[in-house]
């Protein structure tokens, strides 16, 4: 049986089959969110059939995949029962919020996870991630350590019996989130218990350990669409995105563009930075690599095996998306990762608490030169949660960053 699964996955990087049919590839995504979404729509224009899975119903995934299910992907059961049913080719993991433990199962029972479980479980894990980058790859990032405790965190942050302590101002994130949830800029001494608090709660799973990170005095911070994909030799090859520059508030991004103007220096240390740890995690697909940059130097901050939500920009400014990338390269099919012209996103969020919203301005906002709107179809909002995004062009990078942030706030989401 394993032998015919893996002859099966060989043969579908060549060809594909006819969805709901014997013959359909089928590619499963734990985490249906807007990302998710983009990837599901990207995959089926590939004729691809696809199996969006996530913890609440009607997720944006859900909507436009041809099964969708609901579960808690935390439950090795559960989780190992419906992949069980339905037989992917293919898993793709989207969201921090699972078992990996139950996967690393699963990829030993002969399925393939995108792009690796050593991947996954690496970069779902703050610490493991940060261990992989400095201390075996020996690439630059800022002073960090690891805390178990509320002491343990006061210490790390001190220092003491001869070890140099991370200081103020920092940074105390739970090891497993994603989108500034459960992070703190700790100032001073008397913010440390509320922060290890957030972070202890705060996380897509408690495990018991945070983060503390020292602040970098950093000109911007990038994120470098990384694609490990197959050449016309069929051999993996590395490709880049032109950079992205993003803004970020509570550590989630607020707007972002590219291309991002750097130097020469910056931009190829940024490129080894991102091959070395792309490599390292192995496998195939597209990686969004965050880094610091002042001047010619660059430090690594953190690395997502999957499309990353500042790349939502090269819906307008690249020829592939970092969607249609990753679902092309994950079928081992050719990418191209030209940019088409300047272009900039800009978030619109929910701004109310509601489980039945509408969104007014759309005439408005679409006015706008050279501007779209994604509307992602949560189904509840909440005051920060991203419900959309504004995309737009123009001659630069700064005029297409003025017309996406005028369209997003011409958006008005209201309560029906």
């Amino acid at each position: 049986m394993l032998s015919f699964r893996l002859k099966q996955f060989e043969s579908f990087s060549m060809s594909i089959g006819s969805p709901l049919t014997p013959s359909a590839t089928k590619v499963m995504l734990l985490g249906s969110g807007e990302l998710g979404k983009e990837v599901i729509i990207a995959l089926q224009r590939l004729g691809v059939e696809v199996i969006a899975v996530d913890r609440y119903e009607n997720a944006p995934g859900h909507q436009v995949a041809h099964r969708a299910y609901t579960i808690d992907m935390t439950d090795a059961v559960a989780l190992k029962a419906l992949i069980n049913q339905e037989k992917p080719h293919l898993i793709v993991p989207e969201i921090e919020a699972l078992n990996t433990d139950a996967l690393a199962e699963i990829e030993a029972d002969g399925f393939t996870i995108i792009p690796t479980v050593k991947a996954v479980q690496l970069t779902m894990n703050r610490e493991g991630i940060r261990r992989l980058a400095a201390e075996e790859l020996k690439l630059p990032v800022s002073p960090y350590a690891f805390a178990r405790s509320p002491v343990e965190l006061q210490a790390s942050i001190d220092g003491g019996q001869g070890k140099a302590g991370v200081g103020y101002p920092c940074f105390i994130k739970p090891t497993m989130s994603s989108s500034g949830k459960g992070q703190s800029r700790v100032t001073d001494v008397s913010q440390v218990q509320a922060a290890w608090d957030y972070a202890a709660t705060g996380g897509r799973v408690n495990q018991g350990v945070v983060i503390v990170e020292g602040q970098i005095d950093f000109d911007y911070e990038i994120t470098l669409l990384t694609v490990r994909a197959k050449n016309a030799a069929d051999k993996i090859e590395t490709y880049f995105c032109e950079p992205i520059g993003h803004v970020q508030k509570g550590g989630d991004y607020v707007e972002s563009w590219q291309p991002q103007a750097m130097t020469a220096n910056a931009l190829k240390a940024s490129q080894h930075i991102a091959k070395s740890i792309t490599d390292a995690l192995g496998g195939l697909g597209l990686f969004g690599v965050e880094l610091f940059v002042k001047g010619d130097e660059v430090w690594f901050s953190e690395v997502s095996p999957r499309p990353h939500d500042t790349g939502m920009v090269t819906m307008c400014s690249q020829r592939l998306s970092e969607f249609e990338l990753h679902a092309r390269a994950i079928l081992g099919l050719p990418v191209d990762v030209s940019m088409t012209n300047p272009g900039a996103s800009a978030v619109i969020y929910g701004g109310i608490e509601s489980k039945n919203l509408k969104y007014h301005g759309l005439q408005a906002a679409l006015n706008i030169p050279c501007s779209e709107v994604r509307l992602f179809g949560k189904p509840q909002s909440f005051v920060k949660r991203r419900m959309g995004v504004a995309l737009a062009t123009g001659k630069d990078a700064d005029e297409a960053r003025s017309r996406a942030k005028l369209t997003a706030s011409l958006v008005k989401p209201s309560a029906v």
